[in-house]
């Protein structure tokens, strides 16, 4: 906290810190600041995402430190849910009803936001840039208040079945999937695309967060016969799987969903040399991918890294997911102009047209509309070489119409 004194601020952060408070609130109560509230995994089994919540937080410090957002300043609230629904219920209405923030902005998980989705539009706040791509996010006509980011988990499943349908006519596939509408998500696009040729999967194995590893289904899907892999799996299981498929000397062709396909988060963990040829989808640019290097908006990201978030990971693509979206709100809250209510700040969220960002692949854009409330909806294929994704192909609409 700024502006207050110092015991005062060591009280409150201690006592807050036993009913899972993560310190990320960066300016005292003033009668014009703007609240932002967000839930996150600080801690627990998907704790690899918790860049998510702190690097929302460095950047909203850097918007207060330029003056605010039309002469309002930032106050950010973020608040640890351990990936545990129950807990992200409990910590969602402390921030509605106790914290009383305008939006709930990038809280991280499809179970997570599912369990207080019917309440936040009850309730009328805004459930923002919800760090998920469950098509469950993107239902204006049923939950006008919940808006997602990324391209949903369906569409990606359909993209990977067309790409294996074109290279792998014969693959025996194997799919690992986390149990819950995240993984139930992407298989359903996988299975939805590659129609009627969905006996091409012969073998699937779930997990469930809580668990330890995944060794065991590994070992399932190698006993299968599988020459293809699709994993649906957040960053620790992903790295656990490719681990385990390079114990066993298995290369089956490997795609990673984009929310485990981070080259710090997820690759580097499991060993470059057992990632070749991880295949994966895309929509942002690559920080680690050269060909950026002087790229106009990657030194303006590596500029705010350096004086707001040194301890950020510059191969992490969730860092330079988390900078475009907090980007993203602040130009909506500009937007809105002297109405910071929650209404305009959806109507706002609900009117880029042809929006682009400089972290965006080149020919994607940001589109929504009162009935449309998917923003992103292209993806290009990518596959590692061993050092970096190197893109290929053309980008794919993956739209419900295309």
């Amino acid at each position: 906290m700024t502006g207050t004194d110092p015991k005062l601020s060591r009280r409150v952060v201690l006592g807050a810190a036993v009913a899972g408070f993560v310190p990320l609130r960066i300016a005292a109560a003033t009668a014009g600041e703007i609240r932002i509230g967000n839930t996150n995994a600080y801690s627990g089994p998907a704790s690899a995402y918790s860049v998510l919540g702190k690097l929302p937080a460095a950047y909203f410090r850097m918007v207060n430190a330029r003056g605010g957002i039309n002469g309002r300043k930032i106050a950010y609230l973020g608040y640890d849910d351990a990936y545990s629904p129950p807990k992200t219920v409990e910590q969602t209405r402390r921030l509605v009803e106790n914290d009383e923030v305008l939006l709930i902005f990038g809280s991280l998980g499809a179970p997570t936001n599912s369990a207080v989705m019917k309440y936040m539009n009850a309730k009328r706040v805004p459930q923002l840039f919800v760090a998920s791509g469950a098509t469950k996010f993107g239902d204006p006509a049923h939950f006008p208040w919940t808006m997602g980011f990324i391209p949903s988990y369906q569409s990606e499943g359909r993209a990977f079945a067309r790409h294996i349908m074109a290279t792998r006519p014969q693959a025996r596939i194997g799919v690992l999937y986390q149990n819950d509408d995240f993984g139930r998500d992407v298989l359903k696009g996988l299975q939805d695309g590659l129609g009627g040729r969905a006996a091409m999967i012969v073998a699937q194995r779930s997990y469930e967060t809580a668990d330890p590893v995944v060794d065991s289904q590994v070992v399932t899907l190698h006993a299968a016969g599988c020459d293809v892999v699709v994993s649906m799996s957040t960053p620790k299981f992903a790295a656990q799987t490719i681990r385990k498929m390079a114990e066993l000397g298995w290369s089956p062709d490997h795609y990673l969903c984009n929310s485990a396909n981070s080259v710090g988060a997820v690759l580097k963990p499991a060993g470059f040399e057992n990632c070749r040829n991880v295949i994966s989808s895309a929509y942002l640019k690559d920080a680690s991918d050269e060909a950026w290097a002087d790229d106009p908006a990657f030194k303006a990201w590596n500029a705010f890294l350096d004086a707001y978030y040194p301890e950020g990971d510059r191969k992490d693509s969730l860092t330079v997911y988390s900078y475009v979206v907090s980007e993203l709100l602040v130009e909506i809250l500009k937007r809105c102009g002297a109405d910071i209510s929650r209404d305009n700040v959806m109507k706002q969220a609900a009117s880029q047209r042809g929006v682009t960002h400089g972290l965006l692949l080149p020919g994607i854009t940001i589109n929504t509309s009162a009935t449309d409330y998917f923003p992103v909806e292209q993806l290009q294929m990518i596959r590692f070489s061993g050092e970096r994704y190197e893109r290929f192909g053309q980008i794919i609409d993956v739209s419900r119409g295309g």
